[in-house]
């Protein structure tokens, strides 16, 4: 732990990788064509790389728990401020290249969709349920439980509860417009939602149970990090056996995960949370830790804006027209396109914005003491 900031620099090291995996992934499904996809080692290694996602979500929930302030009115603020953010998002990688007609048909053509885009396609772009979403809707219910139980054992009771049951409820629906999409960002079997909460609030719940488990035991990364490699072990022989025993019930597909699947993924990545730690106590603080530590306090903007950068990019290099090579040239240039805005655009007007409010302050107390 970094006694400065009193942060698990395992935590930062994983969530910095895990949003530049993401990078790597959207650079993979936009531009890569299907062959590259699903049949090349390059196709096969990203998909596996795409499995970390969980990572990011056990993070979030022990990030959660060691956050100053828990309380039901800030998780609401926050939820609907990352929820603000993920449909800011939508607009600005689907409605505005829509609008200023970049997109390419093939594109347009993958949703069963014809030109002209109509009202109602754009509204179902605009409300994709992205992992902001899932973190939005997620935080809501983080506030509720930390408000109503300190025991860790009801997070990690509930994440039981919503990994046997999701497949059960996936998909269901009122026929009610406007309640039904609300529906699909609780438990949606459809496309429009990609990260529903059921299944993967249980992630985040995950988190919030060795969150709470590293506070009573005074904040010990040792004992943290070693509790999540037994786990992850136990949970990835589990859910690898159900998966192995019903693979289409319980895994499906990744985005639509039954028991074993959820189970074998939180096993998964509480395993490479581990491991993780294990990089960071035996080796000494370096300048890509650095990088990645960067990356992970700027994990939203980050996050943002490599999904709009790749999105926007489909006018110039068109959807899924890529091969191998083609893929592993655009990896870097997406990322690099992504860090130089972050870093020149972002980071600048961040550090200016910061500036006019210290002048400011000084200002006053400037004022405060000339008339005393």
């Amino acid at each position: 732990m970094d006694k400065t900031t009193n942060r698990i620099l395992a935590i930062d090291l994983a969530r910095g990788i895990s949003v530049l995996m993401v990078v790597i992934v959207h650079t993979l499904w936009i531009y890569g064509d299907i062959h590259t996809q699903s049949e090349t080692w390059l196709g096969s290694i990203i998909h596996l790389i795409g499995k970390g996602t969980p990572m990011f979500l056990i993070a979030m929930g022990v990030s959660f728990t060691l956050s100053r302030n828990q309380s039901i009115i800030l998780s609401i603020k926050r939820a609907l401020y990352i929820l603000g953010i993920g449909y800011f998002m939508n607009f600005m990688k689907f409605i505005l290249p829509v609008l200023v007609d970049t997109v390419p048909d093939n594109f347009i053509a993958a949703y069963g969709w014809t030109k002209p885009v109509t009202l109602d396609n754009m509204l179902y772009m605009l409300g994709t349920g992205d992992i902001l979403q899932l973190a939005g809707v997620s935080l809501l219910f983080m506030g509720i439980i930390n408000r109503f139980s300190k025991n860790k054992f009801v997070p990690v009771l509930l994440a039981l509860i919503i990994a046997v049951f999701s497949k059960e409820i996936h998909g269901f629906r009122l026929g009610i417009k406007g309640v039904d999409y609300i529906l699909d960002l609780l438990w949606g079997a459809e496309w429009n939602v990609y990260f529903a909460l059921f299944p993967w609030f249980s992630f985040i719940l995950i988190g919030m149970f060795f969150g709470m488990w590293y506070k009573e035991q005074n904040k010990s990364n040792r004992y943290l990090f070693n509790r999540m490699g037994i786990a992850g072990i136990v949970l990835m022989l589990l859910g690898g056996g159900l998966c192995i025993y019903n693979f289409t019930y319980h895994f499906g597909d990744y985005f639509h995960l039954g028991p074993g699947g959820t189970i074998y993924l939180a096993g998964f990545n509480l395993t490479l949370l581990w491991l993780t730690n294990l990089l960071v106590t035996r080796i000494k603080k370096n300048k890509v830790f650095e990088f990645f530590y960067y990356c992970s306090k700027r994990v939203t903007t980050i996050y943002v804006i490599q999904w709009i950068i790749i999105c926007w990019g489909m006018g110039f290099l068109g959807y899924q027209q890529f091969g191998v090579t083609g893929v592993l040239v655009l990896i870097p240039i997406s990322i690099l396109v992504t860090l130089g805005i972050q870093k020149i655009v972002l980071d600048s007007w961040l550090m200016s914005k910061g500036s006019k409010r210290q002048s400011i302050k000084n200002s006053k107390k400037e004022a405060i003491v000339q008339k005393t």
